[in-house]
């Protein structure tokens, strides 16, 4: 089979995979949701998402105890990955994520499997998702031979996408000035998304990031005086289980009160306590990890909820969920992945 990556770059698989590394640990969930087994192919695997949400890891391994045993190629990074260890695993396929092949040590290390005859695909849920999913989806359906799967997810992606974009094409006012702030911390401010990632679920909906110029389009710090000068109407946190990186807890087997309650607590610093999204209680949260997994429509969803409830009232991401768990979730997604303090 020869297939064409998120790259553009023409693969040749040899046979269907059974021995598959994961340079991401993050893309075992875009596997559970096109194969019933996903941790039965896995010859090894990177483990950023072990790290950063353990309680997804912990869901998995529960389903699938194998997950536990499986040997461990690398930290997520395209820097991170061991060839040592990947030459032991007699692997016949690497699946890579867009941020990993985007670097240099990240190319070379793609070199260097493609030399030893073990093919590479790169897949790409982040930088354009709203756009990219879909075919990505697919993609690994063709490959795996999950093809019925794969396109019944892409199709429901799709399906949910084309209402957020049918009704915003119907309605062309502007939607309210947003920023969102990645990690908040109180002890800096702040790092806000631009236009790429995540930052484009803002515009999808027809409202304005404040933070759509002047900044890498994956977004970056900006001052307080630039965040007062902005004084946004709608203000979204996003961050991890547990407060990794950040006092606000939200995301997989995170509790809605905790989630709440965190967040709450986050927006009492007096530089975000005073913006307008804020004082008006426009405040919301969401897990920061949509930005590396094909789930990424319940975020579309959430910020079409919450950005313009006049046309976006009868939205419901929890209710989407629930379908994706039902229909294609191999291990079923818990947790507050979405809260808003009102």
């Amino acid at each position: 089979m020869t297939i064409t990556d998120s790259l553009g770059r023409s693969v040749t698989i040899k046979a269907k995979p059974k021995a598959v590394l994961l340079g991401s640990g993050f893309n075992l969930v875009a596997l559970s949701l096109i194969h019933p087994d996903p941790v039965s192919i896995l010859a090894g695997w990177s483990g950023d998402m072990k790290g950063d949400n353990p309680e997804i890891y912990k869901d998995f391994v529960a389903k699938f105890p194998r997950l536990a045993d499986v040997p461990l190629i690398g930290n997520g990074t395209g820097d991170g990955l061991s060839m040592e260890t990947i030459l032991t695993l007699n692997a016949d396929l690497a699946i890579l994520a867009n941020w990993q092949a985007d670097t240099e040590l990240g190319k070379r290390a793609i070199e260097y499997m493609e030399s030893i005859d073990l093919p590479v695909v790169v897949v790409d849920f982040n930088s354009d998702a709203l756009k990219n999913t879909p075919g990505n989806m697919r993609l690994l359906g063709q490959i795996l031979e999950r093809d019925e799967q794969a396109n019944a997810f892409a199709n429901f992606y799709e399906a949910h996408l084309k209402t957020i974009t049918d009704r915003v094409a119907a309605h062309p006012e502007p939607g309210p000035t947003v920023v969102m702030d990645a990690f908040p911390n109180p002890d800096r401010c702040c790092y806000a998304y631009g236009v790429g990632g995540l930052g484009a679920f803002i515009a999808i909906t027809g409202s304005r990031n404040i933070a759509n110029k002047n900044l890498p389009p994956q977004g970056g710090t900006v001052s307080s005086e630039f965040l007062i000068a902005a004084d946004p109407e709608v203000y979204i946190a996003t961050a991890s289980p547990g407060g990794t990186y950040s006092s606000f807890s939200i995301g997989p087997g995170v509790d809605p009160e905790e989630a709440r309650s965190t967040l709450e607590a986050a927006v009492k610093n007096p530089l975000l306590a005073n913006l307008k999204g804020v004082r008006e209680g426009r405040v919301h949260g969401l897990w920061n990890f949509f930005n590396a997994v094909p789930l990424n429509i319940l975020a579309a969803e959430a910020f079409a909820h919450w950005l313009r409830p006049d046309i976006f009232g009868d939205i419901d991401p929890d209710a989407s969920l629930k379908e994706i768990n039902a229909r294609f979730a191999a291990v079923p997604f818990r947790g507050a992945y979405w809260i808003s303090l009102k």
